[in-house]
């Protein structure tokens, strides 16, 4: 197959990915100052109704789901089954916590604090370049600061604007 017909091809792909009828929260809502848990939680709820894009399908469970798994010390299809039995995010973080483990605090700030930032001057960041041509958004460059920002333009949302915690000689 031809360049061309390639991008063509994947043309294709992203419109029918934005004709989803949902897409899971921002990666930057927190439950209980936990980042991106909501957003898994909406990915296996969504994904339940059988409206989740397809393309999202081969990553449930891994990338940022498995890192978010990993960090609570919990697995993938328990979660599924849980979530799938009802409650609110934060009764369904409590589960994780019985049933996984209980992080402290600080190691929840320090969770957000690195994965708000991931993609920032990192070893991420080049993935970002990337993942904006792929989309065909590459113009929108400068908004996307970290994969957290990614995403949401990916989705359609515009990232939160975190100049104001600039330091003065850089903004």
């Amino acid at each position: 197959m031809s360049a061309t017909n390639l991008k063509v091809a994947y043309v294709a792909i992203d419109t029918i990915h934005f004709m989803s009828t949902k897409f899971p929260r921002t990666p930057y809502d927190t439950v209980k100052g936990l980042a991106y848990f909501p957003r898994m939680l909406d990915k296996i709820r969504i994904h339940a109704a059988g409206e989740l894009p397809e393309l999202y399908l081969p990553h449930l469970g891994s990338g940022f789901d498995g890192r978010c798994l990993n960090f609570l010390h919990v697995k993938y299809d328990a979660l599924r089954e849980r979530v799938l039995a009802g409650g609110t995010d934060e009764e369904i973080l409590e589960w994780c916590y019985e049933n996984g483990k209980r992080p402290t605090d600080e190691e929840v700030e320090t969770w957000t604090g690195f994965m708000q930032k991931r993609g920032w001057r990192d070893e991420a960041s080049e993935r970002i370049v990337f993942r904006l041509k792929e989309a065909g958004i590459e113009h929108r460059d400068k908004e996307a600061v970290t994969m957290f920002d990614f995403i949401d333009l990916d989705e359609g949302r515009t990232p939160p604007d975190f100049k104001k915690w600039e330091p003065p000689r850089i903004a």
